[in-house]
Order: C-alpha cells, then structure tokens, then sequence
C-alpha cells in the first residue's frame, strides 16, 4: 500500500477521494453493508471536533444528554411529516432472541416476535419529545437546553465513507423553549455556531441561509443550513438548525404553565452536524499527495523528522527532536489550539529513507514537517516544511532551534488562514449568476458550481428542475440578492435568487 499512487483528482475525482481516505488511515468499509470502521487517524479528527463543538455548544448554555438507540414504531407515526419523510430509511427491528438449530446455526425465534417494533434511530426527536412530556410542567422549567452524541442509523442504498453510510456519528441538539420567538432565536444562535466552526476551525467557508420548502427537515416549520463547496464544485450540506414550532410538543403533548397560569405547547428546536464533516474537510482541502488537515483540527499538528546516516548522527538529531518536541508541548495553551498541547510526534523511523518519511507525514495531512539532520544539528538549527505547499516553495530552512516552537506556532496559524482563504477564493469564483435555462444547464455541466437562479417560488417548479437538471436548492442565501426577476425554468415572476447545485 505505501508505493501505490493516489488518483490525481482531475482523472477521476471520486476515486482521489477514495484513495485519500484510504490511503490516510481514515476510514475503511465494513463486513456490514453500508457501514464503515472509522480508523484511528479518522477517529482523532472527529474527537477534535468533537472537543472543539461541545465547548462551543456548552459555552452558549446546553448540557449533553443521552436517549435511547430504540424508538417504539408507533412514536413516528405521532408526527406524519417526519414517518413519511424517515419511512424509506428506517432499520426495523421485530425480534429480540435467536436459536441454535443443530448443524445450521441460527434463526430468529419465530416466538420471540416483539409486541410493538422498534425503530433503529435515524433520527431522536419523537423519543426526546416523549421524554420531555416528563421534565416540563412550568415556564420554570424552560429553556430546556440539551444535546447529545450518538449514532445514528439511515438504510441509504448508495454509500460513500464518511459522505453517505448507514450508520454514522452526529451530534443532536434538541431544545424546548416558552415562546417563538425564544425557539427562533436559538435557531439562529446554533446555525451561527456551525458557521463559526465551518469556517473557523475547518476552514470551510460556507452559505447560510433557509432551505426551501422541498429540501427543509420533515417536520420542521423551516430548516437553516450550511453548504459548502467542494473542489469538484458540488455542494455539501454541511450543518442543519431546524424550528419546529410546536409540532412535537403537540404530538406528544407537553404543555407548560405560562406565567399567566394558561396552559401551553413548549416550542421546539433540533440542529445536527455528523462525521459527514470528515468528508467536507477532504474534499475542501486536500490535493493530489494525499490529505490536507487545517491545524486546529490534525491529529498530528506537527511531526519531527530526525535523519543521519550514522548511529551517532541519529542520536543527536534525535536528541535536538525530542528536545524541541517537549518545548512545543509546554507552551501556554491557548484558544488557537482549543487549549490544548500542540500535538507533536517524533518520526524515529530509521529504517526508511527520508523521502519516504516524509511523502507518508505529507498523506497524513500534517500541517507542519521538521527536519533536523547531521547539518541541522551543528548549527543548531532546523528545517520547516509546510503541508499546503508541497516542494521547496514551502520550506524555510535554517530556523534557529531556540526560535523554533515561535516560528511552528505562527506557522500553523498562518496555514489555517491560507486554506481558508485558498478555500473561500475557489468558492466566490466559482458562484454565477444565470438569468435563463439555457444558460443554467450549461453552466451546471461545465460544471459551474454554485447558480444563483430566480426561481418562482413552488414545489412543483423545484421537482421539476431537479428532475431535469439533477440540481436542487441548496440556500436561500443570507444578504443574496434580492431584487426580483424571472423563474430560470417558467419564466414566473419570482421574488429573489436562491442557490442551485448538484450536490452530495
């Protein structure tokens, strides 16, 4: 596996995303259909965004809660919008006991048929709200501020690691509130902490705005998101805030005493973003050579490659490695680096050449490479590399070794500015204006990333394009444009652009 080649993304860039994932130790498919077995490398990834998150999520009031895998059938079927739009994807369970047949393994026990089938969650809202029927009798009682960390099953027939599986990680905010007006607002507040952490910590630049009527969550009044652009120009969904308005407390009657003594339905919230981030940070970033991590969120910030031929040359550079190595460990913690240490490794394998040392720190993703050598270590000094400039341009030689752990932190920051920045470029070059059919299909076969398109307004016309053009609203984008025009499909009077694409 080390010699095999990663596919260029300009050949097939499916498969470059594939090989990355593979490649990187991040991911690999399971014996199960559909599931994936998230590796160390891509494990770490997902527990810094999980770290970097739950602060945030606790830093605006919410406490982390957990609730049940199973979900009685009946519970869906409590709120229509959210049984018809989950129906297709739920995993059923019927039966809860095997038994040995002699010679032929197992079989389910006819006998043990459960009385009422459980639903595998795809999604935590009905047995959250029939939960809270219990926690909430008084305006006392509310906001009722809670997540949880789970997984979460969805039957999907055509997966892809991280993008698409049938099971995956997420996190799901779930909250309750007294007014509308409170439950909007913290449906604003949580769209605008998955921004912050899209573009702050991934270095993601994304949209936000209201999904349209065909697109928003089953159940929901309207749904907010985040999308962001992929290299090969498609969208990605990347973090939803749904207002549910009372549609739950109503379907599972949790009322509350007002403050004038009247009894009423709390109002409601969900938001979600999942292990599907993974992927949105591949597809961001990465390049040719393998993965490209921003440094708040690489498992391995910086790696120290020691070198020399000779045993006492790999004992000094060794030494000078694991010195510098410990100096990076004990600077001040700072926000940066979710006061975190800086995560640090030392390369001491000897038994392969640097170049090869260095090609497989590069596929890993880690943002910043030292070198010490036989050189290095006379004149006490050391090389920089930097991931998201492969080759010679990003490389500073002859950094003094007392001035090191300065020069690696401010490194690592500049990285997470330049790929946010390399990223929001792409982007903002790569949103057109279209003003009529023939000029919406064309650009979206170029492909033409992100078509800021009038549309009239329907359903219908919104099926209709995205049965013909295989392009749906992503947003109704936050400050677009809002002066009025024509429907690109019916030439209908429409009030304001939205955004089209083909997405994941």
């Amino acid at each position: 596996m080390a010699g095999e080649k990663i596919t260029s993304r300009a050949a097939d860039y499916s498969q470059w995303y594939l090989d990355i994932v593979n490649r990187a130790g991040l991911a690999e498919n399971s014996s199960v259909r559909g599931c994936m077995v998230i590796k160390p490398h891509g494990y770490a990834i997902w527990e810094r965004m999980q770290r970097a998150l739950d602060r945030m999520f606790k830093d605006t009031g919410h406490v982390n809660a957990y609730f049940p895998l199973f979900i009685p059938k009946s519970y869906l079927a409590k709120e229509e919008q959210m049984a018809e739009g989950f129906a297709k994807e739920c995993a059923v369970v019927t039966h809860y006991r095997l038994k040995a047949i002699p010679g032929k393994g197992v079989e389910v026990d006819p006998e043990a048929r459960l009385e009422e089938e459980l639903i595998v969650r795809p999604t935590s809202e009905t047995i959250i709200w029939n939960t809270y029927k219990n926690w909430i009798q008084s305006y006392r009682d509310l906001p009722l501020l809670v997540n949880q960390w789970a997984n979460v099953v969805r039957w999907e027939m055509r997966t892809r690691l991280f993008l698409r599986t049938a099971e995956f990680l997420w996190q799901e905010g779930h909250t309750a509130h007294a007014t509308a007006a409170d439950a909007e607002e913290e449906t604003r507040r949580m769209l605008g902490v998955y921004r912050d952490f899209a573009e702050n910590w991934m270095a993601m630049p994304v949209l936000c705005g209201p999904k349209s009527e065909g697109q928003k969550f089953p159940g929901a009044e309207y749904t907010l998101c985040i999308e962001a652009m992929m290299q090969d120009k498609k969208a990605l969904q990347a973090g939803t805030s749904h207002y549910l308005g009372q549609n739950f407390s109503k379907a599972f009657d949790v009322r509350f005493q007002n403050q004038q003594g009247q009894l009423e339905h709390a109002y409601a919230t969900s938001w979600g973003v999942s292990t599907r981030l993974i992927g949105g940070l591949i597809m961001t970033h990465s390049d040719d050579q393998g993965l490209v991590a921003p440094p708040r969120l690489a498992p391995v910030q910086v790696v120290i490659c020691p070198m020399g031929k000779e045993a006492s040359e790999r004992e000094a550079s060794t030494r000078a490695a694991r010195e510098l190595a410990g100096r990076l460990r004990e600077l001040p913690r700072e926000d940066f680096f979710d006061y975190e240490p800086v995560a640090v490794r030392v390369d001491e394998d000897f038994h392969n050449s640097p170049g090869f040392r260095f090609n497989e720190w590069e596929l890993k993703g880690v943002p910043v490479r030292v070198e010490i050598g036989p050189k290095d270590v006379a004149q006490n000094a050391c090389v920089l590399a930097r991931r998201d400039m492969p080759g010679k341009e990003g490389k500073q030689m002859g950094i003094p070794l007392d001035a090191a752990p300065g020069k690696v932190i401010a490194l690592l920051k500049e990285i997470q500015a330049a790929l946010f920045a390399k990223a929001k470029a792409f982007r903002d070059a790569n949103i057109h204006e279209v003003n009529s059919w023939d000029e919406f299909t064309k650009k979206l076969e170029e492909p033409g990333g992100f078509l800021m398109a009038h549309w009239d307004g329907t359903r219908e016309t919104e099926d209709r394009i995205s049965e013909l053009a295989k392009a749906t609203i992503r947003c109704i984008p936050d400050g677009g444009d809002t002066a009025p025009g024509k429907c690109v499909l019916t030439g209908n009077p429409s009030a304001r652009r939205v955004v089209f694409a083909k997405a994941y």
